[in-house]
């Protein structure tokens, strides 16, 4: 099972990779320190010296009217609920047997907090057998990555005589560790 240490590894990894990609598209922005009284406090300087200013309307440019269209933001993608698990069936492979999870449209698109747990606890109620060394961290590796990364996967295949390993390494066979993909 992916303790606790481990899913916070694995989402300190994301917030990481998220936090660089930001600070690299900001524009130039830079970020300081500066002391007012004793308090130390956070200013932003650009690196750009041409910062746009408030002009007039050209000639051409005609001025907004009633008729004007209003921007509007697209609406909220709908909130992501269970069921997660369309099904979860035993099935044979040439290495030996496999579990066959297939996600939800509703799991794909899911991203709260506790979604994870609440899915795995779907495929424990359809095939409670699972619930052995491994298949869970098999399982939420697919969650993590697999799911984003290979929307269009059918079924996640969790196999119960994989090893357990770290989530390193889960990560690095593809969510198959100690054989190929079946």
């Amino acid at each position: 099972m992916l303790t606790l240490r481990g899913r916070r590894t694995l989402f300190s990894a994301l917030l990481l990779v998220t936090v660089t990609a930001a600070a690299c598209s900001d524009g130039g922005t830079e970020t300081a320190e500066s002391t007012v009284g004793s308090d130390t406090v956070p200013t932003v300087s650009s690196s750009s010296s041409s910062i746009p200013s408030p002009t007039a309307p050209s000639p051409t440019t005609p001025p907004p009217t009633a008729l004007s269209p209003v921007p509007t933001r697209a609406p909220a993608p709908p909130r992501a609920v269970p069921p997660f698990v369309a099904s979860a069936t035993w099935g044979g492979s040439d290495y030996g047997v496999t579990l066959r999870v297939a996600p939800t449209p509703s799991a794909l698109r899911a991203g709260g907090f506790d979604d994870a747990d609440l899915a795995w606890a779907e495929v424990l109620r359809l095939a409670p057998d699972a619930d052995t060394p491994g298949m869970r961290e098999q399982f939420d590796c697919h969650w993590t990555w697999a799911r984003l990364l290979e929307p269009d996967k059918p079924t996640w295949n969790l196999e119960p005589w994989r090893p357990v390993v770290e989530a390193d390494r889960m990560l690095l066979e593809g969510c198959n560790p100690g054989g190929p993909e079946v």
